[in-house]
């Protein structure tokens, strides 16, 4: 019995995994300590949430944009290369924003970050998509391994915090990136060990070994863009729209709705500069963010069992109704916070594997960099405008209008979900 057809994951598999584990670890640890400061930079800079929004929406945008040509390299030279490019040029960008000294350095700093992170899922998720026979696994701790790096940046960043100021914070972010430089250049395995039987000796590394011109891209994405792919990446645009709109300002929200729990916890002297710098919203978010670990598990083993447009459909429409019964929630007391913040980070994160699937399933193997290229360039490029939209939007109405106003995009989606299961498109 094959270890496909027995459920169990091989050598290679495992290989693969592992790297791209760590890898997705640190780009996540990296994404999600940046509204962990931008609540210090708010007070320090004296910027607004709608400039300070759009400043970061810049950063994130990147994240997203850079992802179509990462996706175009990938296809041309493989995974591994680019993303050790990837994590050296994310903690050289952590180092100069260290050195920061106003809303203009920051800026540079979190457009540099956003360009060396785009290289990353369009390298490791068709890594993968052609080398991991398990992949529905591969992809729950591919996940897991990402909400750990969501979780562990913002707790981390917030523990910092109570001993040391922001800027020397940040440069010891950098420590995380070496690390994970060194174990990825220990790795070893097949990077398309996944797709060999797949193509019965067909071209699937054609594309690689090809010369890449504008005209081979254009024909290479018109040829990728069939009915069913076009609504699988507007279904991962609405994720990314509120992803990044609920995400961004989660903290300096979560904040208005527990500001008295360091004084009810009565874990520091009051007069200590740990209670001064103690903000238990910074946790809740972290602890948001680890409930995804749960999400992105499910969701990732879900996908070799049920429809992933089935699925999708599904979490979106629950998290419709978590963001519209999220404010009310929060108000009702800690209890209902806590419940309705576990609900929120679960459900969010469990999408994540399940449109990872889903693109696999619409597009081939052989253009999987390119697929994935646009999937970002869709969750985190046009996503990141969620940032700029939920900035303004706090800057002109409440925090429960936001969240209604941010529904729309799940509700959405779960339209689009429907619409993709009917479209009889798939390709492998």
């Amino acid at each position: 019995m094959s270890t496909a057809q027995s459920g169990r994951m091989n050598d290679n598999d495992k290989s693969i995994t592992g790297f791209a584990m760590i890898s997705h670890a640190v780009v996540h640890t990296y994404e999600l300590s940046i509204p962990i400061l931008m609540v210090i930079w708010l007070t320090e800079f004296g910027v607004s949430t709608a400039v300070l929004g759009t400043v970061v929406a810049v950063g994130y945008g990147l994240f997203g944009v850079g992802a179509l040509p990462a996706g175009v390299l990938v296809d041309r030279f493989g995974s591994r290369e680019l993303v050790l490019a990837c994590l050296a040029g994310m903690g050289a960008s952590f180092l100069l924003l260290s050195a920061a000294q106003g809303i203009v350095t920051i800026t540079i700093a979190l457009c540099l970050w956003g360009v060396a992170a785009s290289i990353y899922h369009p390298a490791g998720l068709s890594l993968i998509s052609t080398g991991v026979e398990q992949r529905g696994t591969g992809f729950a701790y591919h996940g897991m391994a990402g909400n750990f790096g969501i979780a562990f940046g913002p707790l981390l960043t917030a523990i910092l915090l109570l001993f040391f100021d922001w800027r020397l914070v940040t440069a010891l972010l950098v420590i995380p990136a070496g690390i994970a430089i060194a174990y990825a250049l220990t790795a070893s395995f097949d990077e398309r060990a996944a797709v060999q039987a797949e193509t019965d000796g067909g071209d699937v590394d054609g594309d690689a070994e090809g010369q890449m011109t504008l005209s081979r891209f254009v024909a290479d994405s018109r040829a990728l863009f069939t009915l069913g792919f076009t609504v699988a990446i507007a279904v991962v645009m609405m994720n990314g729209l509120f992803y990044r709109g609920t995400l961004t300002f989660l903290p300096d929200v979560l904040s208005d709705f527990m500001p008295d729990v360091a004084e009810q916890l009565q874990l520091f002297d009051p007069d200590s500069p740990m209670a001064e710098e103690f903000n238990p919203a910074s946790y809740l978010y972290a602890g948001l963010l680890m409930v995804g670990m749960a999400g992105q598990y499910v969701g990732g083993k879900l996908t070799d069992r049920i429809p992933t447009e089935t699925g999708l459909a599904v979490i979106f429409a629950s998290l419709t109704v978590v963001a519209v019964l999220f404010v009310p929630a929060a108000q009702a007391g800690l209890a209902t916070l806590l419940l309705v913040s576990a609900l929120l980070g679960f459900l969010l994160f469990s999408l994540q594997p399940m449109y990872q699937a889903t693109i696999a399933e619409y597009s081939p193997p052989g253009e999987r960099g390119l697929s994935y290229g646009y999937t970002y360039l869709g969750v985190f490029g046009i996503g990141a405008a969620g940032a700029a939209i939920a900035g303004f939007l706090l800057s002109i109405g409440s925090v429960w209008q936001t969240f209604v106003i941010l529904a729309v995009f799940p509700a959405a989606g779960a339209v689009l979900a429907i619409a993709l299961s009917r479209t009889g498109d798939r390709r492998s």
